[in-house]
């Protein structure tokens, strides 16, 4: 089953929560950074151990002091004007959790929203992952309608 929902992925109860990584794996701003603060330094020094990743691929670490077993650190395309693979991209990139969720055996993951790249509230990349209940297989397919994002600080 997959349920929507709206709040803090730092103290939401799941086997792992992903992190909508930038590929140096290092605390950056929005999703990232408020993972990286609440799981502590631990975390820092698990991602400089593994070193860069490029976009569409996913790594795991352990959650340290998040209520999670694991982080999943997934990144995903850089938006440069749509007609550069960027959807190709964002696709594997769920492909990749899809394949280290099933590796480990997770079975509850807290997911943000992957790399829709906002710049002035709107997303440049609207995408919705579909067939997630298929094993193995995850689709991602044009979605034409922006996002609503509630705009917060994160303190």
């Amino acid at each position: 089953m997959i349920t929507a929902k709206l709040g803090d992925i730092t103290k939401m109860p799941a086997q792992a929560i992903v992190n909508s990584a930038n590929p140096s794996l290092l605390a950056g701003g929005g999703v990232c950074g408020a993972i990286h603060q609440a799981a502590g330094p631990q975390l820092e020094l698990a991602c400089r151990a593994i070193d860069s990743i490029k976009p569409g691929k996913a790594v795991i670490t352990n959650a340290f002091e998040l209520p999670a077993v694991y982080v999943i650190h997934a990144v995903g395309p850089r938006y440069m004007d749509g007609n550069r693979g960027e959807a190709a991209v964002l696709a594997q990139t769920y492909r990749s959790i899809c394949q280290l969720v099933e590796e480990h055996g997770i079975t509850s993951i807290s997911i943000p929203s992957i790399d829709n790249d906002f710049a002035a509230g709107e997303a440049r990349i609207r995408c919705r992952p579909t067939n997630m209940e298929r094993p193995g297989r995850v689709d991602v397919e044009p979605h034409t309608r922006t996002p609503q994002v509630p705009k917060r600080r994160l303190d």
